[in-house]
């Protein structure tokens, strides 16, 4: 059990929720707002063009992430739980060589420098100070879904908490962009959300079930879209 300074108990469900809300806040400032995750490039070149291609696109980005960064994440938070900066490290190394463009590594890189960078700020827990080390001398990549593992470990909050908070993220990220890409609806985005959010628990037996090997990224189309993309001559997202 963690008591925090303030006397607030982390492990109580009230402190969960409201902690779980606080670093899985669309909002929350690390950069989220500037990707597409390669929405951008599905909408100019015709493979999203309307909500049900919409929902298609995401649901794959969210079974993507689900087979690939999330067992990482989950991998993570054990490490982190157990205090091994070294396999945090190597599940790191490892997400990172799964990313074979350079815009989701930027993506993955950046979020995660500046989640652990708002995690020591906020949090303060000696874990994450040093991982903000390894990140600031190049020890590690310091990948998103690493950060986020750490700083849930840290706080006592557990792995399928951080799972929801990764895939909200994926899903957001996405509705957010197309609200600024293509002519779709909040409603049509926030229905989207709703059913795709549902999918969630049998996404999280199947990731916390597998092994690091397991993680596969295999994504011909999304691999396609991100190279047309870093050649586009007008962008509005990173990726």
């Amino acid at each position: 059990m963690i008591i925090e300074n303030d006397g607030v108990d982390a492990s109580s469900s009230t402190a969960f929720l409201s902690r779980m809300l606080q670093f899985g806040d669309s909002m929350f400032p690390i950069g989220a707002f500037a990707f597409s995750s390669g929405l951008e490039s599905a909408i100019q070149e015709g493979v999203v063009t309307d909500a049900a291609t919409l929902r298609a696109f995401a649901r794959t980005a969210l079974e993507q992430a689900a087979r690939g960064d999330c067992i990482a994440l989950i991998g993570a938070h054990r490490a982190a739980t157990a205090g091994d900066v070294d396999a945090l490290a190597r599940i790191d190394a490892q997400v990172y060589a799964r990313k074979l463009s350079d815009e989701a590594r930027t993506m993955s890189v950046r979020m995660g420098k500046k989640f652990t960078e708002m995690g020591v700020e906020v949090v303060g827990a000696p874990l994450l100070r040093t991982w903000r080390e390894c990140i600031e001398t190049s020890v590690t990549p310091g990948c998103y879904p690493i950060a986020l593992a750490i700083n849930f470990a840290v706080q006592d909050l557990p792995a399928s908490q951080a799972f929801v908070v990764h895939q909200y993220g994926v899903a957001t990220t996405i509705l957010g962009a197309a609200l600024r890409l293509m002519k779709v609806s909040h409603i049509e985005t926030q229905k989207i959300l709703y059913e795709l959010t549902g999918q969630a628990a049998g996404m999280y037996e199947a990731a916390a079930a597998a092994r690091l090997s397991d993680m596969a990224g295999f994504a011909p189309l999304a691999d396609i879209l991100a190279a047309v993309h870093a050649r586009a001559h007008v962008r509005l997202f990173m990726s």
